[in-house]
């Protein structure tokens, strides 16, 4: 086997491994302060400008404080003509 190739190889998975850490770093700074941000009044849209991300990706790690509120709509059926 080629000693030279097998360093390489190494060198380069231990590259990766130090690259995908610092990735893991910054993905968790950022997703605090867009947290930090929607605390601080900013909007999905503003941040997603400042990102490059959608606005959809960024409200849905950073949802703002008040929960939607969910509406259900019941079908009301009209009553029926009796003939007693």
């Amino acid at each position: 086997m080629d000693q030279e190739l097998d360093e390489r190889i190494q060198d380069a998975a231990e590259k990766r491994t130090r690259a995908e850490d610092a990735f893991k770093r910054a993905d968790a700074e950022l997703r605090e302060l867009l947290v930090e941000g929607r605390a601080a009044g900013l909007g999905p849209s503003h941040m997603a400008k400042l990102t490059g991300f959608t606005r959809e990706w960024v409200a849905k790690i950073a949802p703002g404080s008040e929960p939607k509120k969910r509406v259900v709509r019941v079908p009301r059926r009209k009553p029926a003509d009796s003939d007693d």
